[in-house]
């Protein structure tokens, strides 16, 4: 029998690491019952908030709904547009068809594999109501670029922020660099509960209210409903659960950060007679930091490199193997291959190494010797 693959994410080893918090936590909403809406979620929304540096933080039920209480909160609806990235995973794009709008999709940027701000512009019509740039693998996108955009055709700005929690541009934290800023909390995430869950910010006080509203079927007050919303409230114990793991967060993100530069660092240190771009690491704009939710390289024989992998125990992931307007569910908006050349480049060849805060350098170490291996078949 072959040796089991090292955890691609060591949700464990950070269980470990945490437990008598966690178990704390926990067991204070058991003893109090209040398993929806508890005290522990406004002690999150405040935490996180200030985290962030902004005024409002919503938790939701999932970074997906809060995708949606965000454009609800902004009126977008059927007949309307909003531009985004073919090259993210379908939930954003998902969330704008749902809602009965169009997603206009954008290619990429070659070097950071986030939505290439040049092509915004053309993109936009009389029906455009809103741009959500995907913060993809951890590093935002350029959002000064975005936002000047934006703001000349007096349209909002939606992070998706679900990769890049806990990253920075140009001194700011992800979530407050637009109109809205939305995250998940899915485990394998920067900050990940035990099951679903997700959060809005805002600086935008009527936005906030909207928000808070739809998240709880558009109640104002209890049974007093003055809007359509949704049931996308955060459970109290998962509230509880990322409370105790925020304690250990700003170490968490640092760590990502350190281990994102020493795979780079060792990858192309060590690349010693294999073709100059047989590997090509992340590229993270100098004015930027990523919390590396995934480590991706790019690899020219994807499949092959995958499989050596495999036989040598170390697990990857593809992050994503076909743009969104290559998908089935989006056939209708008649985009086929060559719409969007780089982000269809991109799909064949990205590759995700395993990655988190308890990687050890050894553990690490034999990753990166591993991948030079395979991809010098």
């Amino acid at each position: 029998m072959s040796d089991p693959l090292m955890p691609f994410i060591d949700l464990k080893a950070q269980y470990a690491a945490l437990k008598p918090r966690i178990q704390d936590r926990i067991n204070r909403v058991l003893d109090h019952g209040q398993y929806i809406m508890g005290p522990e979620v406004e002690e999150l929304e405040q935490k996180l908030a200030t985290f962030v540096g902004v005024k409002h933080c919503i938790a939701a039920s999932s970074g997906t709904d809060s995708l949606m209480i965000a454009m609800m909160a902004l009126g977008i609806g059927v007949g309307d547009e909003v531009i985004t990235t073919p090259f993210t995973f379908i939930a954003t794009a998902e969330m704008i068809a749902l809602l009965g709008a169009k997603p206009v999709f954008v290619d990429i940027d070659p070097r950071t594999y986030n939505i290439n701000p040049k092509n915004i512009e053309a993109a936009i019509t009389p029906k455009t109501k809103a741009i959500i740039p995907v913060s993809l693998y951890g590093q935002c996108a350029d959002f000064d670029v975005i936002n000047a955009i934006a703001n000349k055709h007096g349209l909002p700005v939606i992070e998706d922020a679900a990769q890049s929690f806990g990253a920075t541009y140009k001194g700011n934290k992800s979530c407050a660099l637009s109109t809205i800023g939305s995250t998940s909390f899915f485990p394998s995430k920067p900050l990940g509960a035990y099951g679903d869950g997700g959060a809005l910010f805002t600086n935008d006080d009527r936005l906030a209210k909207a928000m808070r509203e739809i998240r709880v079927h558009g109640q104002e007050k209890r049974y007093y409903h003055s809007r359509i919303g949704i049931n996308g409230r955060l459970d109290t114990i998962q509230a509880a659960i990322l409370l105790a793991k925020l304690e250990r967060f700003d170490w968490e993100v640092g760590q990502r950060i350190k281990l994102g530069a020493r795979y780079s660092e060792l990858i192309q240190k060590q690349n010693v007679g294999i073709t100059q771009d047989a590997i090509i690491t992340p590229y993270v704009e100098p004015y930027s930091t990523s919390v590396y939710a995934q480590y991706t390289v790019l690899v020219r024989n994807r499949e092959q490199v995958q499989q050596k992998l495999k036989e040598m125990c170390i697990p990857t992931a593809v992050h994503y193997p076909i743009p969104l307007h290559l998908q089935s569910a989006f056939a209708s908006l008649g985009q086929g291959a060559g719409s969007f050349p780089i982000s269809e480049d991109l799909s064949k060849q990205v590759m995700s190494l395993p990655m988190g805060p308890d990687l050890d350098d050894s553990m690490q170490l034999i990753i990166i010797d591993s991948l030079l291996k395979a991809a010098a078949i």
